[in-house]
């Protein structure tokens, strides 16, 4: 796993280009200390946020959405933000808001990068996607030159 102090720096940087109001692709993003492998006793928790105020125990079903793995059969929620997976790839995927009010929709990245998931959400369709689809792959580029 990286150095914490050198992926804490990564993750400023990269919230500082790609989260905000303003024509940034991103709405807000978290990531969630996750090692599928590590004992039951050891929780996940949030190792960083922007955009939002989530609690680990806000996110304990979406944990055990992952962990159980049905990205095919089941809806998952964020908080409140019920969704819906829509692509499913190797160490990612892919889901849109089913219960938002923003007349673009919303919709969510979810990628496992070693003993992280990085959770990237984002208002709008498909070219709101695609520009959150480049920012975290940025992000995963940069980290995994680090662990490596």
């Amino acid at each position: 796993m990286a150095d914490w102090a050198v992926t804490h720096k990564l993750w400023e940087k990269w919230i500082a280009n790609n989260l905000g109001t303003s024509g940034e692709p991103l709405k807000a993003a978290l990531l969630i200390n996750y090692d599928p492998a590590a004992p039951s006793r050891l929780t996940s928790c949030i190792a960083e946020q922007e955009g939002t105020n989530f609690k680990s125990v806000e996110l304990r079903s979406f944990l055990n959405f992952i962990k159980q793995n049905n990205l095919q059969t089941e809806l998952f929620y964020i908080g409140s933000s019920q969704y819906l997976v829509t692509s499913i790839h190797e160490h990612w995927f892919c889901a849109r808001c089913i219960n938002t009010s923003r007349p673009a929709g919303e919709g969510v990245i979810v990628m496992q990068i070693a003993a992280y998931l990085l959770v990237a959400m984002y208002e709008g369709s498909i070219g709101s996607a695609t520009r959150a689809m480049v920012a975290v792959e940025q992000f995963v580029w940069q980290l995994s030159r680090r662990i490596h």
